[in-house]
Order: C-alpha cells, then sequence, then structure tokens
C-alpha cells in the first residue's frame, strides 16, 4: 500500500469566494471538533430528515478510532464547515443492495474493513454558509486520492435522491435516475455528484430513511484509473 491508513490525513490548498481566494483545510477531524462537526450537521439535515441520524459523539470518537486517514474535515480560514466521513468495505457489485445502516453499522462504522476493496462514504455534509465555495467537490477530491493512495478499486456511496419524493410513486426511482440523467430532470445530490465525477450503479430501496427521497438512494462509484498500471 502506498499510504498508512491508520495516519491523519492533512491537506491544504484554497477556495473561492466571489473571486477572492480563501484557504482550505481539509485533515483528519480530533476529538476538539466533535461539537462543531455535530452543529454541521444540524444544518444541513434540518426536519423532516431524523435528528437521531446527526452524528453523536461517541459515533465520531469511533470514526476517529477505526479510520482516522477516512475520517475527514473541512475548515475555511480556521473555521470547520464541512466533513466527510469514510470507510473501508468489499463490495461485490453482483450483490449491490444493502442499506445504509447495515452497511456502516449503523454509523459506528464496526463493519470498517482494512483489508477491503473498496472507500465507501458515509456521510459528506457541507455548512451552508460554506455553499459555493466548492468545498464538496474538494473532499471528494481528497476522497479519490485516498483511494489511489491505498490502492482501492473505488470509491462507492449512496447518493440521496431529494426531489424524487415529490413525484413518487408516480415516477418509478428507475424512471426518475434515467429523466436526471438525460436532462429531463434535475436532482441537487445526483446532479453534484455526476459532476464530481461519480457514476451510477443501480437504484437501492430503503437505503436510508429519508421522506424526500422516498427512502431510495441511488449507489454511485468512482473508480480507481491507476489501479491496472499498480498491478503491471
Amino acid at each position: 500500500m502506498f499510504v498508512n491508513r491508520e495516519h491523519p490525513y492533512d491537506k491544504k490548498c484554497y477556495v473561492f469566494r466571489d473571486d477572492l481566494p480563501e484557504k482550505l483545510r481539509i485533515r483528519s477531524y480530533t476529538e476538539n471538533d466533535i461539537e462543531a462537526l455535530i452543529d454541521i450537521q444540524r444544518e444541513c439535515f434540518p426536519p423532516p430528515y431524523p435528528s437521531e441520524l446527526w452524528w453523536n459523539r461517541d459515533q465520531l470518537l469511533r470514526h476517529m478510532e477505526r479510520f482516522p486517514a477516512g475520517a475527514l474535515c473541512a475548515e475555511v480560514d480556521g473555521r470547520l464547515v464541512g466533513s466527510l466521513t469514510t470507510m473501508i468495505t468489499s463490495f461485490n457489485p453482483k450483490h449491490p443492495n444493502h442499506n445504509w445502516a447495515e452497511m456502516t453499522d449503523n454509523g459506528y462504522i464496526g463493519t470498517h474493513d482494512p483489508n477491503g476493496d473498496t472507500l465507501y462514504v458515509v456521510d459528506i455534509s457541507v455548512s451552508p454558509s460554506a455553499r459555493g465555495l466548492g468545498l464538496g467537490k474538494q473532499m471528494l477530491q481528497s476522497a479519490y486520492e485516498l483511494v489511489v493512495g491505498l490502492g482501492l478499486e473505488r470509491l462507492l456511496g449512496g447518493g440521496r435522491m431529494p426531489s424524487y419524493g415529490a413525484v413518487h410513486p408516480e415516477v418509478t426511482p428507475e424512471q426518475y435516475l434515467d429523466d436526471v440523467l438525460h436532462g429531463r430532470r434535475r436532482d441537487p445530490v445526483i446532479g453534484f455528484l455526476l459532476h464530481c465525477g461519480r457514476t451510477p450503479l443501480t437504484v437501492v430501496p430503503d437505503y436510508l430513511e429519508d421522506e424526500e427521497s422516498a427512502n431510495h438512494a441511488v449507489l454511485m462509484e468512482w473508480r480507481n484509473p491507476l489501479l491496472a498500471l499498480r498491478e503491471r
């Protein structure tokens, strides 16, 4: 492997607000960040999203303990404004269906497998006050770098489809996804992930308790383009 899976992650670059550069730091989060991370969840997922699905202190501690390289937060000019939590798992494309709770051990990532082949996105959150800076893309770029550095096959995660609830059940989730892919509908989350280079694999029913998405998600991946080079 190219990098230590247990070593903290730390990266510095810039984002732009109204054409003015601001310093961005993406790093592994620590115990001192817990309250700010929970506040970001509260801002990002207001009702009707269930508050019990926000991070709690014990979950965040488990992330730091089990996979510090994949428990990331984003600071802009020193202020915490985003987080990205990942874990490693083994994935069989022939049997893609699963739900978020079983995959992530209800967010505690006790299912994290250091010997797996896939980096799994448990959660990504950006404070509304920092949206428009490209933080989501920057954090996913860090995740792609982890995939390459760890020699994994892919990044994988379930993408919410929050505009689907308004047309369910008149439209099937598969038709809804096809409409998004062909520009007949817009979905803020799926569209964002497509812009970030993710590609859809399948629609997953009962993925997460999520009224806006009618409990559906689109399983989307980013495959490691350098894995073939590594295996030569």
